[in-house]
C-alpha cells in the first residue's frame, strides 16, 4: 500500500476475541494502522506504548490507533492488559492483512514495522516505515492527520 491507494476491506479478531472489519474501525474517523513484528518485544512494546500515550491527541482530531501483528488474539489480550493500551489490537496470524499492505516477510520471520494512516474513505493518507525509530510512527501519523 502506498499513499493514495484504497485499502480493501478486511476482517480480523481483536484482543477481546471479537471480529471487526476495516469499515467498522473507520466508522468513528480515520485510523492509524500500525504493524508491529511481535508483542512483548522491546521495540514493539515501546512503539505500542508511545501510541497509547498519544491516544488523547489522536482522539482530539477524531482518529485512533489500531495495532496489528501476527500474534494470536490471546497474546494480544495479554499485551493490551499488561500495557493498558486502550485501543484495538488485531491478530493477523496468517499474515494475510500484512501481505495486502506489503509488509509480510517470507517464511517464519516477523512482519515489517510499518504504519498506514487510513482516512474514512479507505484511502491511504500516509505510509510510514522505520524498523528502529519507535516514536516515528505515531509522531508522523499525528502530524499527517493534523495537516489534512
Amino acid at each position: 500500500m502506498k499513499v493514495g491507494d484504497t485499502v480493501p476491506e478486511f476482517s480480523a479478531v481483536d484482543q477481546h476475541g471479537d471480529t471487526t472489519t476495516l469499515s467498522t474501525l473507520l466508522d468513528d474517523g480515520p485510523i492509524v494502522l500500525f504493524f508491529y513484528p511481535k508483542a512483548f518485544t522491546p521495540g514493539c512494546t515501546a512503539e505500542a506504548c508511545h501510541f497509547r500515550d498519544m491516544v488523547g491527541e489522536f482522539a482530539e482530531i477524531g482518529a485512533r490507533p489500531v495495532g496489528i501483528s501476527a500474534d494470536e488474539a490471546s497474546r494480544q489480550a495479554e499485551f493490551d492488559a499488561e500495557h493498558k493500551l486502550g485501543y484495538p489490537v488485531l491478530s493477523d496470524p496468517d499474515k494475510s492483512i500484512a501481505k495486502t499492505f506489503g509488509v509480510k516477510r517470507f517464511g517464519p520471520v516477523f512482519n515489517k514495522r510499518a504504519t498506514f494512516v487510513i482516512d474514512t474513505d479507505r484511502r491511504v493518507l500516509a505510509a510510514i516505515s522505520s524498523e528502529t525509530n519507535m516514536n516515528k510512527h505515531a509522531d508522523e501519523a499525528l502530524n499527517v492527520l493534523q495537516m489534512r
